[in-house]
């Protein structure tokens, strides 16, 4: 946000909701049992072995935490991928949400209860329809 409010950037807005959600699943904790802790992977792959090229370790790093817009890649693989910063994959996400988002559809209970809000408002408002 910039100027008070008056000024809005949609890209920024998209990278602090990825930050947010960043912080929300680090304030939430994280799960520790059996699973989590990859007991049997580790009991499968015995001491002193390789576990991150373990098929489980891969999929459970997608728990912890997946950004979007903030790129892990190797500076090679990042550059053949045109290098592109994290302000310029948020406005990227901007243009894709603005051309395919489609909200949900309020059900008819919901639409009716709406209307008759604003009719009831209109009425004490004097507003001819």
């Amino acid at each position: 946000m910039l100027e008070m409010g008056i000024t809005f950037d949609l890209a920024q807005l998209v990278l602090d909701n990825e930050v947010a959600g960043m912080i929300k699943r680090t304030v939430n904790g994280i799960e520790v049992n059996d699973e989590t802790l990859s007991l049997d992977t580790i009991k499968e792959v015995g001491p002193f072995k390789d576990y991150l090229a373990h098929k489980s370790t891969f999929q459970n790093m997608r728990l912890t935490s997946s950004p979007k817009l903030m790129n892990r890649q190797m500076r090679p693989k990042w550059e053949a991928a045109g290098s592109k910063d994290a302000y310029e994959r948020a406005n990227d996400e901007v243009r894709h949400i603005l051309e395919t988002y489609e909200p949900p559809q309020l059900s008819d209970e919901v639409l009716k209860k709406v209307r008759d809000i604003v009719d009831g408002a209109e009425e004490e408002l004097g507003i001819k329809k």
